[in-house]
């Protein structure tokens, strides 16, 4: 069982922050074939995927969200930021935006039931609005990820299942209600209804749900308040809260799956929100973005069939196919002072995104699988500019890529994968400016993992991978603040990877090290505006170099669990005469250290501290970069799970308390951007 165990462990390159075995628990069907352990992560269920789609250093993590009791109306956001050795950020836009190894979020993929959320106008999109209401899980694979994913896929691939869901189900909630409530006014409420029809090997599921969030603004630090770089009329608003840091969003969501008795399926996710908020202005600049998102609106479906596994020819193989439809539109509203009284500019957004996704596997004798996939999307956006015009902008993206995986040795101690994929991108429609032309270009990934011994397991792994320029980076001028570069060159990734994993009694530790290179690596630059505000520019960086290493220890210490992560790495940009230049948000150093530990009558307690050092910015008004400065913060919850009666519905209650930024620390993810200061919490789920 112990080897069993370090053999699934390959793709474990994350483990969850803060784990702990709590009884009471709604526990997760486990498929021995599948996974090897289960942890907790404040709330969430967190397993390991299959192997198969993760061997040779790329890392995976699995979280089931029907675990998630206490966070009411939940956000990608709030999960991905309880993850170890990744970094969320938000822009100056007021996104929060993903970063692992130096790899920026525009190279990072997002799929829902297999349908990508990155391949519209942006190839980003905002985590902190999209709803997980209706979500069962989220997989995270980082690094060196499968050629299967479709394209733009370089730093790793976020995955969110929402009907999407392998397996049997073995039971719902039927109802589900949650409320938040924070001490800066903010409020979130959601909630659920499900109901099950379970008959011999049939079986249909149906939920839906809402959700509301309501939030004044948020807080600011005491040292944001005497921070001499930060200009107090763009920081302070009403009430003392963060300037123009207000949001509300209205979600819903409707799901329903079919299950026939040979394992064949069929699933329909929809969901859609409704978004107002602002967009806090960067504090150490003069002239700021006075921004406003008055509307953002988006819908979501996503169709999915899929056969279930069985014969194929020689051995056993499945086939899954998906359709989405991801339409939505977004307005932003200048404004001339802080104010915010007075429209001076607006940029009206409409975007619709259709693709489809065809996905194949099967075995290969007793050792191997091949598994080939095929992505298409039509990326369609109309842009309505006040002062200015009207322009239409099209772009198709696709991709086909075929991966095999072959165990060796007669106790499958050692596993290789191969991969390779063909890439594609045109612009039919670009406005009034140059079309990009048809693009192509192909990537490979090599992965082999072995058990050396019954404790140390040895991981390693190559890939080359492009990503074709959004329509945004190539023609968007964002109300003036970017100069447009329809030249932009597609950009290529090389990377490698190696290390190792250690498995000791109750600890469990692992080391690895990472170098990439990015040739024509898409970055802003500062340009000169005389007498006008600060604006950029997008360039391909002739190669961005990362080089670094992680660790990360994880296990029981005593009563309790802690978990420690920490990632060093070396970003630098290199000129053509071979210059080395710095680049902006590449942090040198990132780390994290959990521990969960109960306290007796059933209460829980468990703190999280962060840290990001050795960041810089662009500033134009200093005509480069700047320091951003060392950014820490901590976090502490106590939590409890009532049973109010024996079972049925809203029978149980989960109650938790969490202090954010208890040290109440000044932090930035990004120049002129504080980050709330202290905040309490108290979050009640009835289910």
């Amino acid at each position: 069982m112990r080897l069993l165990r370090l053999i699934v462990y390959l793709c474990l390159t994350v483990l969850p922050a803060s784990i702990s075995a709590q009884d009471g628990r709604d526990s997760v069907r486990v498929d021995s074939t599948r996974v090897a352990r289960q942890y907790d992560l404040e709330g969430l269920t967190i397993s390991v995927p299959r192997p198969a789609l993760t061997t040779g250093g790329s890392s995976a993590v699995e979280i089931r969200l029907d675990s998630l009791r206490s966070v009411p109306a939940p956000t990608l956001e709030q999960v991905l930021r309880g993850m170890p050795l990744l970094v969320i950020r938000q822009n100056s836009r007021g996104e929060a935006q993903p970063s692992i190894r130096g790899s920026e979020e525009r190279q990072i993929g997002i799929l829902m039931d297999g349908v990508p959320l990155t391949l519209g106008w942006d190839h980003r999109t905002d985590l902190s609005i999209i709803p997980l209401t209706a979500a069962q899980g989220v997989r995270l694979v980082r690094g060196l990820s499968s050629v299967l994913y479709g394209p733009n896929t370089l730093g790793g691939v976020i995955e969110v299942d929402v009907a999407r869901v392998p397996g049997r189900i073995e039971s719902v909630n039927p109802l589900d209600v949650g409320v938040s409530l924070d001490e800066a006014g903010g409020t979130n409420v959601s909630a659920g209804a499900a109901h099950l029809w379970d008959q011999d090997e049939r079986q249909v599921v149906v939920r839906a749900g809402a959700g509301f969030q309501d939030r004044p603004g948020s807080t600011l630090p005491a040292g944001a308040l005497t921070d001499p770089d930060l200009r107090s009329r763009y920081l302070v608003g009403p009430d003392d809260l963060r300037l123009n840091s207000d949001s509300r969003r209205v979600d819903g969501f409707f799901v329903a799956r079919v299950r026939g008795e040979e394992g064949g399926w069929a699933s329909l996710a929809t969901s859609v929100y409704d978004v107002e908020r602002g967009v806090a202005p960067e504090a150490h600049q003069d002239d700021p973005r006075l921004w406003r998102y008055p509307e953002q609106t988006r819908f979501l479906t996503a169709i999915s069939f899929g056969t279930g596994t069985r014969e194929a020819g020689s051995g056993m193989g499945d086939l899954e196919a998906s359709i989405g439809f991801d339409a939505g539109t977004t307005r932003i509203d200048s404004y001339d002072d802080e104010t915010f009284q007075d429209v001076v500019g607006t940029e009206e957004g409409a975007d619709r995104t259709l693709t489809l996704r065809l996905e194949g596997e099967r075995t290969l004798g007793a050792k191997g699988e091949l598994r080939s996939s095929m992505t298409f999307a039509d990326v369609a956006h109309d842009e309505v500019l006040t002062p200015g015009g009207s322009s239409t902008f099209r772009q198709r993206l696709w991709s086909l890529g075929v991966e095999s995986e072959w165990r060796l040795g007669a106790t499958d101690r050692t596993r290789i994968s191969l991969g390779s994929v063909i890439d594609g991108a045109d612009t039919p429609e670009s406005g009034d400016k140059p079309p990009l032309g048809r693009l192509t270009d192909y990537g490979v990934r090599v992965g082999i993992s072995s058990l050396v011994g019954e404790g140390l397991l040895l991981h390693g792994g190559a890939s080359r991978r492009a990503r074709f320029p959004s329509l945004r980076e190539l023609y968007s001028g964002a109300l003036g603040r970017f100069e447009p570069n329809p030249q932009l060159k597609a950009e290529t990734l090389l990377g490698a990877e190696g290390g190792f994993t250690l498995q000791t009694g109750d600890i469990d530790f692992q080391v690895v090290g990472f170098h990439q290179r990015l040739k024509d690596g898409i970055v802003r630059t500062a340009i000169s505006n005389p007498g006008g505000p600060s604006r950029f520019k997008r360039v391909n960086q002739d190669e961005i170099r990362s080089t670094g290493i992680e660790f990360l220890v994880i296990g029981g210490l005593g009563v309790g669990t802690i978990s420690s992560d920490l990632t060093v790495q070396h970003v630098r940009g290199i000129e053509a005469d071979g210059t080395r230049i710095e680049l902006e948000y590449e942090p040198a150093v990132t780390g994290r250290f959990g521990i969960e530990s109960p306290l007796g009558g059933g209460i829980r307690a468990s703190g999280d501290v962060r840290f990001v050092t050795g960041q810089q910015c662009v500033n134009p008004e200093v005509g480069g970069l700047q320091p951003v400065g060392t950014s820490a913060s901590a976090d502490f919850s106590i939590r409890k799970i009532l049973q109010l009666r024996s079972g049925g519905a809203l029978s149980r209650v989960d109650a938790s308390a969490t202090v954010r930024n208890a040290t109440d620390a000044t932090s930035f993810d990004q120049c002129g951007l504080p980050q709330p200061g202290r905040t309490l919490q108290l979050q009640f789920r009835l289910w």
